[in-house]
């Protein structure tokens, strides 16, 4: 299936699920809302790496208007709803200041792994313990998924946009195991020069070498 959808570029990667809050305040996109608003129909934010928009992003649905400004400005909050990939951008629509994009919806398969997940938390706890990280999450771990803990494993934008690229939940999970075990020996390496610089500038009770 495709669709004109109007679009929000923004540096930052949406996953399907996430509620984001965001204030609007150019002009253009005080349009574009204003009219979703109107229409009830949902918007894109395609991710912009590097000043470069990307062919993927994620469609958004507005929950609410949480405060609307004398200026015409407002906070919103949002949430997350699938995954889309731009065919064409549409740079100028007549008597708009926004642009919009002809887009499909990949297929997501939701074919996880309870165990993998379980797994995959108790490395990402391990990692917040290392860098002294409190999260609760409120879900029990089997009931997560990849895209709900995304935002908290310590991955770059670049890294957030390829989860976002897999279609299958599977490769997700593998995905964030993957960067874990890398993370945590990092994390691990941070605690040890943290306990040495600890110790420089400390009287040392050493002994000598017999040289």
């Amino acid at each position: 299936m495709t669709n004109f959808i109007p679009i929000f570029p923004l540096a930052l990667v949406v996953f399907p699920g996430e509620n984001l809050n965001l204030h609007i305040f150019e002009p253009r996109y005080k349009q574009l809302i204003n009219e979703c608003i109107a229409e009830k129909k949902p918007f894109g934010i395609p991710v912009v790496i590097n000043n470069k928009v990307q062919e993927f992003g994620t469609l958004i649905e507005i929950v609410e208007i949480s405060k609307l400004y004398d200026s015409g400005e407002m906070d919103i909050k949002t949430n997350g709803v699938k995954v889309f990939r731009m065919l064409e951008q549409i740079k100028e629509i007549p008597e708009k200041l926004y642009s919009g994009a002809i887009v499909s919806y990949p297929e997501n398969y939701n074919n996880g792994s309870s165990g993998l997940m379980q797994k995959v938390m108790g490395h990402l706890r391990q990692l917040h313990q290392l860098l002294k990280v409190e999260k609760t999450f409120l879900q029990p771990d089997t009931a997560l998924t990849a895209f709900e803990i995304a935002h908290h494993v310590g991955l770059t934008i670049e890294e957030e946009y390829e989860l976002l690229l897999l279609q299958d939940e599977l490769h997700r999970q593998e995905y964030l195991k993957r960067h874990l075990l890398k993370a945590i020996p990092m994390a691990q390496g941070m605690e040890q020069l943290k306990e040495k610089i600890k110790l420089n500038g400390h009287f040392k009770n050493l002994s000598g070498f017999d040289l």
